[in-house]
């Protein structure tokens, strides 16, 4: 049987509400689908979380084999943190942020490149890897996932380095360049454990022999 059997014209909305409007927002649906087994499904109440959809940008310097990432607080982390003495809330990052309006997936990543690490990335450094829905069970949230070509060393020949992020976004974001290597090893190590990071770098370490400027 085809996965790919069915399709939206397979799913009766009877009701959508918004249940929650903030930042971010909650959406209740009242809904049935066609099943594979035959016939319809009774009516579900699904509620999905609404918070626009994402760029991420994987920093990498080709010549150097070296990655950049960003380090902050995430809340979300919390609490597997408090259960977890070895786990923290600061969690090792690519560049990401959300859309403002009329931005593309491009712009996006050119300009938190920027805001979150200080890292200038021209459009023609900037290539399309993949997108992918970052947990359809509970959000509708689709990630825009590219690759940027980067120079993670400065004009001394030292590792770019230092804090930056929007103050009034609440943002305080560390930089750190480390080699591919070194980061493929706290993967396996669990040490880094969200979910773009984790695509991105396996992604990296399948591809990056084929990569140049």
């Amino acid at each position: 049987m085809s996965i790919d059997k069915f399709t939206t014209s397979d799913v009766q909305i009877i009701s959508k509400q918004c249940r929650y409007q903030g930042f971010f927002k909650i959406d209740e649906y009242q809904l049935r689908h066609k099943l594979y087994r035959g016939g319809d499904s009774k009516t579900l109440k699904r509620e999905i979380f609404e918070r626009g959809d994402a760029v991420v940008l994987i920093p990498y310097d080709v010549e150097n084999d070296n990655v950049v990432f960003v380090s902050q607080f995430r809340v979300g982390a919390l609490r597997l943190a408090e259960e977890n003495q070895h786990q923290s809330p600061w969690l090792l990052e690519f560049v990401a942020g959300m859309f403002n309006e009329n931005e593309n997936p491009i712009d996006v990543a050119i300009r938190e490149a920027k805001e979150e690490a200080n890292i200038i990335v021209s459009a023609d450094n900037v290539r399309p890897i993949m997108q992918y829905l970052s947990s359809p069970g509970g959000t509708s949230e689709n990630i825009h996932l590219y690759l940027g070509l980067v120079n993670s060393l400065d004009e001394n020949g030292n590792a770019i380095a230092g804090c930056y992020g929007l103050e009034e976004e609440g943002e305080d974001i560390l930089v750190t360049v480390m080699s591919r290597e070194k980061a493929l090893q706290l993967l396996a190590q669990g040490k880094i454990n969200n979910a773009a990071t984790v695509i991105g770098l396996q992604w990296l370490q399948l591809n990056y022999k084929k990569l140049s400027v």
